[in-house]
């Protein structure tokens, strides 16, 4: 059972979503709060596997929120609320450890779909917005910046299925794409993640952007040269 948190200062909001997820036979909605503060108090009292969290709340807003959970260490994964597709929150959010983001009107179906990835370790976030969020809030590190020492070991293999996530590929592509089986991708983003030190494949694109490993406006190039040497 998925248990699932529900962080929004609308009550409309929180009853609704509630209520559709309690439908699901495999999710739990086990507390709800209206501002951020009670959301660390259910988060840590529930022992949450989801939370779904507003930006915009009282007391406490979504950000400061997920960065307290993610300093407490709790196991719980938190997938932000928007009211608008490139709310200038929501890369803030992303940097604080949230793995991805949904729309307020999110279909039934998608946000059922949304809680259960992210309960299984992935991230919510479409490849056209998450290149257009990185773009859009990234700057482009000094030329000649070095790597930081988790991206150098990373193996060439690792380095190109990195660049590949930065496209916003799935396991499935990235399969196709590079002639592997899933399982054996699959294994290599496990094998990514733990290197890098970081939750799930969103935040590894983030890091990627930012230390200048992926360049913005150059995500399509796979082959790239200067990546980390073979190990």
């Amino acid at each position: 059972m998925i248990r699932v948190v529900i962080a929004d200062d609308q009550a409309l909001v929180r009853d609704g979503f509630s209520l559709i997820l309690n439908l699901e036979e495999d999710i739990d909605v086990v507390a709800v709060a209206g501002d951020g503060r009670q959301c660390l108090r259910e988060v840590a009292r529930t022992r949450p596997d989801v939370v779904l969290m507003d930006i915009r709340m009282p007391v406490l807003d979504g950000i400061a929120a997920t960065e307290e959970i993610m300093r407490s260490g709790a196991s719980a994964r938190v997938l932000i609320l928007t009211t608008f597709d490139l709310d200038v929150y929501v890369y803030r959010a992303l940097r604080a450890g949230a793995s991805g983001f949904l729309l307020k009107d999110v279909p039934r179906q998608q946000l059922a779909a949304a809680v259960r990835i992210v309960a299984d370790g992935g991230s919510v976030v479409g490849p056209a917005i998450t290149q257009r969020l990185i773009e859009h809030f990234v700057g482009r590190p000094p030329v000649g910046n070095p790597l930081p020492p988790t991206l150098r070991r990373l193996t060439v293999r690792e380095s190109e299925i990195l660049r590949a996530l930065a496209q916003g590929r799935s396991n499935r592509e990235l399969a196709r794409a590079l002639a592997l089986s899933d399982a054996t991708v699959k294994t290599h983003v496990a094998t990514i993640l733990a290197k890098l030190g970081v939750r799930d494949r969103l935040q590894a694109v983030v890091l990627a952007y930012e230390s200048g490993f992926v360049q913005p406006g150059r995500v399509d190039d796979a082959n790239s040269p200067g990546g980390p040497d073979a190990r």
